[in-house]
């Protein structure tokens, strides 16, 4: 990662970002609050493969512009087909979803730790169609664990999710339709 020249970073972050769309802001943000941002994409729920490609390449282009550092994390789709095994039939917003979130946070935490990195988040919670206080439980649960620390940040706070989407469009990033796994695609 270079750092730009006017910004000096005095900690670091490992944010795990499941979309460039809701990415953009939370980067900023955590810029603006003094981080040194790493994004950890790790999202083996995205289905089909192209799909995965074309949110990956959208995080590519989000990462360049604000010059930060992007992991890609493994895309074994088995790894999560075997996480929710038993909720497949689960609502959107229920078990399984918090299962898979479970699952990405909990990778995410080790990868911050591997990295000497000892706070992460995530860009998740920015979504309108998610359930921040969830999240947060299941982030600080995982975080405890893991003797790290997660930061909890509401980013849809000060308009964060249509400020989001303004640096979505300003990059031409591709919009996906739904959160990313088969199951969800039938709701």
């Amino acid at each position: 990662m270079v750092e730009s020249q006017n910004i000096s970073y005095s900690k670091k972050i490992l944010l795990h970002a499941c979309c460039g769309i809701c990415s953009g802001y939370p980067i900023s943000y955590l810029q603006d609050m003094g981080y040194r941002v790493s994004v950890y994409f790790y999202n083996p729920n995205i289905y089909p493969q192209e799909e995965y490609q074309k949110r990956l390449n959208a995080e590519k282009t989000i990462c360049e512009h604000f010059n930060c550092e992007l992991i890609e994390g493994e895309f074994n789709p088995e790894v999560y087909y075997n996480y929710v095994q038993g909720y497949e039939n689960e609502p959107e917003k229920g078990k399984r979803c918090d299962k898979c979130f479970e699952l990405r946070l909990k990778n995410t935490a080790n990868k911050a730790k591997e990295m000497g990195i000892k706070t992460f988040t995530t860009s998740i919670v920015i979504s309108p169609h998610k359930n921040y206080e969830k999240l947060t439980k299941i982030g600080q649960k995982i975080a405890q664990q893991a003797g790290i620390e997660y930061l909890d940040i509401n980013f849809r706070k000060n308009d964060g999710f249509l400020k989001t989407n303004e640096i979505s469009k300003s990059l031409n990033l591709y919009r996906q339709n739904y959160c990313g796994c088969k199951f969800a695609m039938r709701n």
